[in-house]
């Protein structure tokens, strides 16, 4: 990004991208949003002190994957109960939609499921965790690109990292999470196949447009993903002035 500024902290629509899945997580119904935050976590407490006692945060003290990232927030979950529905989220996903999180809610209520993701289908691939699935269409897990094999490269269900699981069922199983042998992190991703190995319901569903998905890695992307988050901005607004 040719910055040390947080990628979460770059612009998109005129604000640091993480307001854009702060506001998609407060739309959909969300009681509380916690952040984790740790590298030059002062910005990312600036960026969002528009929201007050709305955004809590969480420090990873550490950066050991994406486990240890949701396993630094358990204590601000203590005095939840086992039952209540969790979103696990991305901070650099500005594009990502409310209307996606209430239908991922919907199913897990619905289903009676202790974990729901959202995936999406999309022609390129590359850099995404692939979503696993055995002959009969059923999930099985999800395997990170450098863990894959080349089979499972050619997979184009890809994982967004749109997670909604149990509260209970999510920290219960991120205490089993081990660390994974070719990069030494904790993945947020063993959760689900852990789940089903204990016999819980795990329910996926392609719900997420590919374009929400983009990746905002260089500032080519960044623009790229401004302009899509600008013009979807503006027909929101004349939507609403229509009605």
């Amino acid at each position: 990004m040719q910055s040390d500024l947080p990628k979460v902290c770059h612009e998109v629509g005129g604000r640091p991208m993480v307001c854009a899945v702060v506001d998609a997580c407060l739309d959909s119904g969300c009681d509380r949003v916690v952040v984790v935050v740790g590298y030059k976590q002062e910005l990312v407490r600036e960026a969002l002190e528009g929201y007050g006692d709305r955004v809590e945060f969480a420090v990873q003290e550490e950066q050991l994957g994406t486990g240890h990232a949701v396993m630094s927030a358990k204590d601000a979950f203590t005095d939840v109960d086992d039952d209540t529905d969790v979103f696990v989220l991305c901070g650099d996903g500005p594009l990502i939609r409310s209307a996606t999180l209430r239908t991922m809610l919907d199913l897990q209520r619905n289903s009676e499921a202790s974990a729901t993701l959202a995936t999406s289908t999309i022609e390129d691939p590359g850099g995404y965790g692939r979503i696993v699935r055995d002959s009969s269409g059923a999930f099985v897990r999800i395997i990170e690109q450098k863990n894959a094999s080349e089979d499972e490269l050619t997979i184009r269900e890809v994982n967004p990292s749109y997670y909604c699981v149990k509260n209970g069922a999510l920290f219960g199983a991120l205490d089993k999470v081990g660390r994974n042998e070719l990069t030494g992190e904790y993945y947020v991703t063993d959760v689900f196949e852990l789940l089903l190995g204990s016999g819980a319901r795990v329910e996926v569903i392609d719900a997420v447009p590919p374009e929400d998905i983009l990746s905002i890695n260089t500032l080519e992307h960044l623009a790229e993903v401004d302009a899509i988050y600008r013009a979807r901005t503006v027909s929101t607004t004349s939507e609403d002035r229509d009605e």
